[in-house]
C-alpha cells in the first residue's frame, strides 16, 4: 500500500452543532492509510510533551493514522504531531462533548481506523465515565489485543492506562489527605476492568509527580490495592517533564533532559516479604505501612534525551540507570531513603528435571554454588546491563563456587553458560 501524494490540513468534521456528541479535526490524507501497527504504550508526566518520546510514540504507527481521544480542550494536536515531529499519514483529534459519543458509529469507525490512539490530559473522570463498558472501551481493547496499536497518554491520559486507576470520581486528593486517610472520598482508586495495556496489570500511574508531591498519595494508592489482598502491586509515576515508553518486549524506557534537569521517572512495588501488607489501612485512620521500613521499594530513574535509562517490566527488578529507594508510612508521615533491590523471585534456577545446571545462594558464605555443569563449560555473571562481572570454568565434577564481587550485594544477575550443548543463559536474584 501506499501513501496518496497530497494532504488535506486542518479539516474539521461536524464541529458546527453545539448539541453534538463530539467534535472532530483532522489533519493529514483523508485516504485511509493501513499499517501493521509496532505496538507499544508511551505515558508522559502532564507538562508540556517531549519530543523524542512523542516521536517514539508516532513511529509506532509505522507511518499510519493517529487518533487523539479528549474530553476538552481542541485541536492542540494535530499540527504538533503531522507537521512539527511527522513520519504518520493523518492525525485527527476527537473530542466527546458527552458520553453519547461513546456509542457513535463514526468514532467507532476511528478508533478501528486507527494505528495509534493517544489520550489528552484533562480530567481522568470523564474518559472513565464516556467509556467504561461502552462500545469505545471494546474497541480500544480489541484494537490494542488484535491489531496491536500503540497507546500512549498524558496528565488524565496517563491516569487511564494502569490495570488499576485513580478514577478522581470525586475530585483530585492531595498526598497529605491520602496518608491521613486511605479511605478519604476522594480517594478513588478503582480496579474495575477498564483498559487492557500491556504489562500494565496490577500497576497503577500518577503524573504531576513532582508539582505538587506525589509520592505519598501514589504509595496510598498501592496500600489500598494491597490492603484488598493484591500480591502484586506496582506503579509508575512520571515527573512533569518525563516520559516512559515501553517496548512489546515490556522494556520501559524513560526519557527526560537529564541532567540537564533533575526529572525522574518511578517504578514501584510492594516488597515481597512476607508479611506484605499495610498494619494499617483502614477509613479515617492514618496510614501505617511500614514493613521495617520497606513497605515499597522505588526505582527511581533519570530520563535522558535518549531514552538510554529504563527498567524491565517482565520481573519489575532490572533496570538500567537507576536507584533503589525504600518507601514506607508510619501514622500517615511518609518516608522515603535509599535502598536496595527488593529481594524478589527466586534465589535458584535450575535445570534438574532435564538433568542440567543447579545455581544457589549459599546463605552462610555469601557464595555462588553450581552443580550438574558439564566439566569444563564456561560460566559467565553479567548484569542486566550487559557487564561481564566475573568468569571461571566448571571442575571436573561439574561443580563451580563464585566468590561474590561487591557487585553482587543484591539485585538480578545474568547466568550464562557456555557447553558443547549450546549457550544458556538464566537470571537470578540475590
Amino acid at each position: 500500500m501506499h501513501r496518496a501524494a497530497f494532504s488535506i490540513l486542518g479539516l474539521a468534521m461536524g464541529t458546527a452543532l453545539y448539541a453534538q456528541a463530539y467534535t472532530s479535526w483532522f489533519t493529514g490524507n483523508p485516504v485511509d492509510y493501513v499499517a501493521e501497527p509496532l505496538g507499544g504504550a508511551c505515558m508522559m508526566g502532564g507538562a508540556s510533551e517531549f519530543d523524542p518520546a512523542m516521536q517514539w510514540f508516532l513511529d509506532r504507527a509505522n507511518g499510519g493514522d493517529v487518533l487523539v481521544l479528549r474530553a476538552s480542550g481542541s485541536d492542540g494536536y494535530n499540527n504538533y504531531m503531522y507537521s512539527d515531529l511527522g513520519g504518520v499519514n493523518s492525525v485527527e483529534t476527537i473530542r466527546f462533548n458527552s458520553a453519547a459519543a461513546s456509542t457513535d458509529p463514526y468514532v467507532a469507525d476511528r478508533i478501528q481506523k486507527a494505528e495509534a490512539i493517544w489520550f489528552a490530559g484533562g480530567d481522568q473522570w470523564n474518559y472513565v465515565n464516556y467509556w467504561r463498558n461502552t462500545p469505545v472501551m471494546t474497541l480500544i481493547n480489541e484494537a490494542i489485543d488484535q491489531r496491536h496499536i500503540a497507546i500512549g497518554g498524558t496528565s488524565a491520559g496517563m491516569a487511564i492506562l494502569g490495570g488499576c486507576y485513580f478514577s478522581a470520581q470525586n475530585g483530585s486528593v492531595t498526598s497529605a489527605e491520602a496518608l491521613s486517610n486511605p479511605f478519604n472520598t476522594s480517594m478513588t482508586v478503582d480496579c474495575t476492568s477498564f483498559l487492557h495495556v500491556p504489562y500494565m496489570a496490577g500497576t497503577i500511574t500518577d503524573t504531576h509527580y513532582d508539582n505538587p508531591d506525589r509520592r505519598g498519595r501514589h504509595f496510598a494508592f498501592l496500600a489500598r490495592m494491597a490492603q484488598q489482598g493484591d500480591s502484586e502491586v506496582y506503579g509508575i509515576a512520571c515527573n512533569e517533564y518525563v516520559a516512559v515508553c515501553i517496548d512489546p518486549q515490556g522494556m520501559a524506557r524513560v526519557f527526560g533532559e537529564w541532567p540537564e534537569y533533575e526529572e525522574y521517572a518511578y517504578f514501584l512495588r510492594a516488597n515481597c516479604v512476607s508479611p506484605m501488607g499495610p498494619e494499617t489501612c483502614q477509613a479515617g485512620s492514618p496510614l501505617t505501612w511500614y514493613r521495617q521500613g520497606m513497605a515499597v521499594k522505588a526505582y527511581k530513574v533519570p530520563g535522558t534525551p535518549s531514552g538510554v535509562n529504563g527498567f524491565d517490566l517482565n520481573d519489575h527488578l532490572a533496570g538500567q540507570g537507576g536507584a533503589w529507594e525504600n518507601w514506607s508510612a508510619t501514622a500517615g508521615v511518609f518516608s522515603s531513603v535509599p535502598g536496595d533491590a527488593p529481594p524478589c523471585g527466586t534465589t535458584a534456577v535450575s535445570d534438574g528435571a532435564r538433568g542440567g545446571p543447579t545455581f544457589q545462594w549459599n546463605p552462610e558464605t555469601g557464595r555462588l554454588e553450581a552443580s550438574g555443569l558439564v566439566p569444563a563449560s564456561e560460566v559467565s555473571l553479567f548484569t542486566v546491563d550487559g557487564r561481564l562481572l566475573m568468569r571461571s570454568v566448571a571442575d571436573g565434577a561439574g561443580g563451580l563456587d563464585f566468590g561474590v564481587p561487591g557487585e553482587l550485594a543484591g539485585g538480578l544477575i545474568l547466568v550464562r553458560v557456555g557447553s558443547p550443548h549450546g549457550l544458556h543463559t538464566w537470571k537470578l536474584v540475590r
